[in-house]
């Protein structure tokens, strides 16, 4: 499995790159709005939004109309939003790239809230969703889930691993920001019982066992939660029936053909509008 997980994500980088020289350069700093409360929103793509709307950074491919923008003109809070495409929880003290600055920099002794949705990266799912995409419908080619577990499903020992990594992180911000509150957000549902292919070619098996990785890793990011008193914020359940193959006008998540502005596999504008509204409600002082 870890083979071609590594080929998936070269892949994801590939077009990611691809994507920067379409949209030509940009800055890689924080956006900012205007209010008398500090946010600060750290994570990966789920959060950023790459191309989203505007995007605010090339380096990171982030928006600025992603859901912590959305979350934060909503309750009038001052935002910095350091999310960046393709982060793990090594970028929140270490210099991704070699040169953007540690996302927990961001956060200071004046923060209020803290958000942060982090770990898909930390195992690789974007490469092992790529790497489900499958040309061939069934009984032909191979079920993904079939020879990546071949040797067992590691994922549930993988996510065992992350998850001090992001109660470390909580704890760290603690430290930097005493008094602010911290939200943990997980991801959205991206398929429910069945997959659609061949609209999207992932075979239904596929999907099945794609999502059974995403809800395992929001159930980790809830045990970070509960163990380093942040707050979990679960936006998995309101995004039912708003996955990959949901209807044009009810979707909230990119399948490989996007339908509208999104990266493959990631949230759209009505997926970060519904995001928003749930972190707003959640974070709310």
């Amino acid at each position: 499995m870890r083979r071609y997980v590594r080929r998936g994500a070269a892949l994801l980088g590939a077009g990611a790159a691809a994507v920067a020289l379409v949209i030509g350069p940009g800055g890689a700093g924080p956006a900012s709005a205007a209010g008398s409360v500090k946010m600060v929103a750290l994570g990966d793509s789920s959060a950023a939004g790459p191309l989203v709307g505007t995007q605010s950074s090339l380096d990171c491919l982030r928006s600025t109309t992603n859901w912590p923008a959305v979350a934060a003109r909503a309750i009038g809070a001052q935002l910095t939003d350091v999310t960046c495409s393709g982060a793990t929880t090594a970028d929140l003290t270490g210099r991704r790239f070699g040169y953007i600055a540690p996302q927990l920099d961001a956060v200071t002794a004046d923060t209020d809230i803290v958000t942060l949705a982090i770990g898909a990266n930390d195992i690789n799912m974007g490469g092992t969703v790529i790497g489900c995409t499958q040309p061939l419908p069934e009984p032909l080619g191979v079920s993904c889930k079939s020879w990546m577990t071949a040797g067992g499903d590691t994922t549930d020992a993988q996510l065992a691993a992350v998850q001090p990594k992001i109660v470390d992180a909580v704890n760290r911000i603690h430290t930097r920001a005493p008094g602010a509150t911290v939200h943990l957000v997980g991801y959205l549902r991206y398929w429910d019982a069945t997959g659609c292919y061949p609209t999207d070619p992932i075979w239904t098996v596929d999907a099945q066992w794609l999502q059974s990785i995403f809800d395992r890793t929001n159930a980790m990011i809830r045990r970070a939660a509960a163990e380093s008193g942040a707050t979990y914020i679960d936006i998995a359940t309101p995004s039912t029936g708003h996955g990959v193959c949901a209807p044009y006008a009810s979707k909230w998540v990119e399948g490989l053909i996007p339908t509208s502005a999104a990266a493959p596999y990631h949230p759209n504008q009505s997926g970060m509008d519904a995001a928003g509204a749930v972190v707003a409600s959640a974070i709310a002082p």
